[in-house]
């Protein structure tokens, strides 16, 4: 258990196993567990501010070295100033087998540490330190991330699994957990004990167990990536202050998991990788005798994703050979997130799109988009993104057809009315940038404005824009590097700007979204060139001085990031 020890009267000191960390101190050592008779390298950060406590460790399997190396990695580099609360990082559980280079079972008695939780104080090596942990770790945490990857035999899909047999708080609050880690999938847990994080979630702490790396291999990559998981669960727990990460998944749910064992030893042969997407009977793989005759045929047994599989030229008999699971298509909270937050922000960009309607800006904007379509004729233009109908106005105005669409209703309320006091005829609806409900080849132009960079799936909704394009119909999209830029930062904004009247707090939340979503962390707009290319776009034309040509003035709608222009034709005539 956990001591505390009063610091000059200010926070209390925290201790654990033998070490003691002051408030802002970061120490590093052994930790002992038993009365001294297992001893981990360990460290503790422990935070001049209070919060909650979360319980990090590698090396259960000890020839699994993605997690142990990320938990090295954490315990250097994680910024002692911006912890609130503790970080207990046990680098290596399985400490003999790994210092031997003994595989991932327990050295003394052969069992599977992560099989054997709650453990037993009079059982074997094992079960000892598996009770160990219950009594002295479990008992000081109120989080827990136990980090793992491939065996030396392993290769696998990224994941992570999440504790499901518990109370429904902690299930929840565990899911929330493994939502922070940038992989593709995530695994319900189905069981309550055996595994470390599985019986921690039953005694109450919330836990994620990561998967990520495999065949008794690490790269540095790899480590790079778990340490980012990690750092974004602490972010969104509280317990360290700073933005998360940006990120290229968002885990789908992945249940029903079959885990297949070969009925027979011998040489195996998959058909498949980790992270391939499979069908009911389809053919995975086989094992076969030295003779190449077969012993044992693999199928699907329902459609799915492949998570891990033996990478080895051999399986043993009731050894793994294969694991896949069902994908659950899930709802995606991020769009309701930002549905939210522009839905928030809905008024106040109504009564600037209206002051900016009759500013000298719209002259030109409307200059600009002549230079990149003809003007010979009413053209039928989507203004996808719409807003509150800056763009669906002001060229309705210019005697063309408009049809402006948006996710957040509170724009679309907003659009309409900018229409009617304007005395322009549009037509607006509520609708996803990446799921048009439009005929295909509906429309002349298709135009975006500071859209792409809020999108979960920019690459769907260009596909789908390049649908409803008409043959030799263009795409027009104004937009910017935003991922690069910190939107709670606003020192070099004039005065007047309207995002100083937002508020830090409103600001923090658009960083917040804009960190999960994958574009951000794309080389803008050379993605985007590339995206579209692969969609069927062509003849392109790029400007990165737009924004020099239309934000002249420092004024309220000054835009500080330099936005660029991708101008596409549609194949065809």
């Amino acid at each position: 258990m956990t001591d505390t020890v009063r610091d000059n009267g200010k926070r209390e000191s925290f201790s654990l196993g033998g070490l003691t960390a002051a408030p802002g101190e970061r120490v590093q050592g052994e930790l002992a567990l038993a009365e001294g008779k297992f001893l981990l390298p360990a460290a503790i950060l422990h935070g001049t501010r209070p919060g909650k406590t979360v319980l990090i460790t590698a090396g259960v399997h000890s020839g699994e070295y993605v997690g142990i190396q990320a938990a090295v990695e954490l315990a250097e580099k994680l910024k002692i100033e911006k912890v609130a609360g503790t970080v207990v990082i046990v680098k290596v559980v399985n400490r003999p087998a790994f210092e031997q280079r003994a595989g991932s079972m327990v050295l003394e008695d052969g069992e599977n540490l992560n099989r054997v939780f709650p453990g037993d104080p009079a059982g074997s090596a094992s079960r000892q330190l598996a009770d160990a942990m219950v009594r002295e770790l479990f008992g000081a945490a109120d989080y827990y991330i136990d980090l793992h990857s491939g065996d030396d035999y392993e290769k696998l899909a990224s994941y992570v699994y999440y504790a499901g047999k518990a109370a429904p708080e902690v299930v929840e609050a565990s899911r929330k957990m493994a939502q922070q880690v940038d992989v593709p999938y995530m695994v319900c847990s189905d069981v309550a004990s055996g595994g470390a994080y599985n019986y921690a979630a039953s005694a109450g702490i919330p836990s994620i167990l990561i998967e990520r790396g495999g065949m008794g291999d690490w790269s540095t990559e790899e480590v790079r990536s778990m340490r980012r998981d990690v750092r974004n669960i602490l972010c969104g727990l509280g317990v360290y202050l700073g933005q998360k990460d940006y990120r290229t998944y968002y885990p789908l749910d992945v249940t029903d998991v079959s885990y297949q064992s070969a009925a027979h030893a011998g040489l195996w042969y998959p058909a498949k990788m980790p992270g391939d997407v499979i069908q009911k009977g389809e053919y995975l793989g086989c094992v076969r005798d030295y003779q190449g005759n077969s012993l044992e045929i693999c199928r699907a047994e329902y459609d799915g994703v492949i998570l891990y599989q033996t990478g080895s030229l051999q399986v043993l008999e009731d050894g793994p050979m294969i694991a896949y699971g069902r994908i659950r298509k899930t709802y995606d909270d991020r769009k309701e997130r930002i549905t939210e937050y522009w839905g928030k922000r809905s008024d106040s960009f109504l009564e600037q799109k209206k002051r900016e309607l009759h500013s000298p800006m719209a002259d030109r904007w409307l200059s600009e988009i002549g230079r990149q379509v003809p003007w010979d004729r009413p053209l039928k233009i989507l203004d996808v993104g719409c807003g509150t109908g800056f763009f669906s106005v002001l060229l309705a105005k210019a005697g063309h057809q408009v049809v402006g669409c948006d996710l957040t209703p509170e724009m679309v309320v907003g659009a309409k009315q900018l229409a009617r006091e304007e005395k322009v005829s549009c037509r607006f609806r509520v609708m996803d940038a990446e799921e048009l409900d439009f005929p295909d080849e509906t429309f002349d132009l298709v135009i975006s404005r500071n859209l792409t960079w809020t999108l979960p799936d920019a690459a769907r909704a260009y596909r789908e824009w390049h649908r409803v394009l008409k043959r030799g119909g263009i795409l027009l999209n104004f937009d910017a590097n935003y991922g690069a830029a910190d939107f709670s930062d606003y020192s070099g904004l004039p005065t007047e700007h309207s995002h100083r009247e937002l508020g830090d707090e409103m600001l923090r939340e658009c960083e917040e979204i804009k960190r999960q979503l994958p574009i951000s962390s794309y080389v803008r707009p050379a993605w985007d060139l590339e995206t579209l290319g692969k969609t069927g776009f062509s003849k392109f034309a790029v400007d990165l001085g737009i924004g020099k040509q239309i934000y002249v003035e420092k004024d309220e709608f000054y835009n500080p990031t330099p936005i660029f222009m991708i101008r596409a034709r549609k194949d065809g005539d």
